[in-house]
């Protein structure tokens, strides 16, 4: 949000209607929420954002003629405040879920032919949903796959109300229930790099027993995958612009907010280049950082804990072939670089060929790589995981980088990320890094600014907009 960009002139968009007014700072996910629920709830609501367009980190630009996305952003059934999210700006039928989890993984060190495992739910109770593909699956050995049982069992009677959990290494648990290493690289760490953005030795046992038991332990539908099937930027930008347009929200952009600071009214003066927008209440739904640039005094204790919040970024590899190399909408890899690798083709608007989209998260070690070298590295390894790329010729090949693209899911982080209120009266959080209980997803995101307009609305005096509060997981 503080991100330099000024205005040519003062704000410009038509104030909304009188009564409580709320500016909500940040049109990422998070503010994207609050600003939506708050004028849900018929308060006025004015959305400010430094960048030229909405959606955060979750975000798609024009090369040439392909859309492409920043990133490969997934979410599951269980991430029911996303859900309604994409239902509120009219965006569902473009992200759809997968009818039941099934996911593809080749093990590149096995002989070709025998590379395929497949991780998918049969429609039966928890947790014999998954018992018959884990009993199958041919890149664990018999023992391990019975070890993985009785791990999945006792992540299932952790209680993640225990604050311990959170100090606490998620790799070492695991070690102490019997995981070998390769069940770590088949399995933990093939679902957990994936949503946590860490390997299992440097992520929270609270944060990774959360995803593991919501996921793949609570419903048997739970992790069912879905994906958007358009650009981002036509859910979370267009479709997202005109949600706030058709519930008044006063949206502006190339907006930066250079102080936040309490009024002789008892109010809110936020102050942009050329205006002063005076509030009753202020959400501060950008990240840690900047959060704290903008905290007046003693809105916090210890605010500097902000700080202690570390990030871990993702790269992504994209890949232009001349034809189709991969039949499957998209799979996960063992034994190679490659991570997770999704067929862009049809989102992206390419006509001719096939697009891929690597996605490689906890990426400390490649995220400053230079692309030639990173070519060097990726395309022998696709052409070792798919015999059609060997005969295909790229036509494109590039990178995108997001340096921080989390918060990172380090043993500890719990104790450091703030709830949506403040010790100032009329200041709120919101931003995946804050108290969700939810690793740094788009269903983290939402939930906070789910949990930021709750916060608001209970100080105004307004009540909840039953659409979005009726659903119980998404509120709480």
């Amino acid at each position: 949000m503080t991100d330099g960009t000024r205005p040519e002139r003062p704000l410009t968009g038509v104030p909304g209607p009188a009564g409580r007014h709320v500016v909500v700072i940040g049109g990422g996910l998070a503010g994207l929420t609050t600003a939506l629920a708050l004028a849900d709830a018929q308060v006025r609501v004015t959305l400010l954002e430094g960048r030229p367009r909405l959606g955060g980190l979750a975000f798609s630009f024009q090369r040439g003629d392909l859309a492409v996305d920043n990133g490969q952003h997934v979410y599951l059934r269980c991430c029911t405040a996303y859900r309604w999210f994409l239902d509120r700006i009219g965006g569902a039928p473009l992200a759809p879920l997968q009818n039941r989890l099934d996911v593809p993984v080749l093990d590149a060190t096995r002989p070709e032919g025998r590379r395929l495992g497949r991780l998918r739910r049969d429609p039966l109770p928890v947790p014999l949903h998954l018992g018959r593909s884990l009993a199958a699956y041919p890149h664990l050995s018999l023992a391990e796959r019975a070890a993985v049982g009785r791990a999945a069992l006792a992540l299932k009677g952790l209680d993640l109300a225990d604050p311990a959990l959170d100090a606490q290494d998620f790799g070492s648990w695991l070690t102490a229930h019997g995981q070998s290493a390769r069940a770590v690289e088949a399995l933990w760490d093939l679902v957990g790099v994936a949503t946590l953005n860490a390997v299992v030795s440097d992520a929270s046992l609270g944060l990774a027993a959360m995803v593991f038991k919501t996921g793949l332990l609570s419903d048997p539908g739970a992790a069912d995958i879905g994906w958007a099937r358009v650009p981002l930027g036509e859910l979370h930008d267009r479709l997202a612009r005109r949600a706030l347009d058709s519930a008044g929200v006063r949206t502006e952009v190339r907006t930066r907010v250079t102080s936040v600071s309490n009024n002789e009214n008892g109010g809110w003066s936020v102050q942009v280049p050329g205006e002063t927008l005076e509030a009753d209440a202020v959400v501060l739904a950008v990240p840690q950082r900047e959060a704290h640039a903008l905290l007046p005094p003693g809105a916090l204790d210890d605010p500097d804990r902000l700080l202690r919040i570390d990030t871990a970024p993702i790269l992504n590899v994209h890949v232009v072939y001349d034809r189709t190399v991969l039949r499957a909408p998209f799979f996960a890899a063992l034994g190679t670089p490659v991570q997770w690798v999704f067929d862009r083709t049809g989102a992206s608007g390419l006509k001719h060929g096939q697009y891929l989209a690597l996605s490689q998260s906890a990426a400390q070690d490649e995220i400053d790589t230079p692309v030639a070298e990173l070519r060097e590295r990726y395309l022998p390894e696709l052409r070792r995981l798919l015999p059609r790329a060997r005969g295909a010729e790229v036509t494109d090949f590039f990178v995108t980088r997001e340096r921080t693209a989390t918060f990172a899911p380090t043993p500890g982080v719990g104790r450091l990320r703030p709830g949506a209120r403040t010790k100032a009266a009329g200041l709120y959080l919101a931003g995946a890094w804050t108290a969700t209980g939810w690793p740094a997803t788009m269903e983290s995101a939402v939930r906070s600014g789910v949990r930021a307009a709750d916060a608001a609305l209970g100080a105004l005096g307004r009540p909840r907009p039953s659409r979005l509060f009726a659903i119980e997981e998404a509120a709480a």
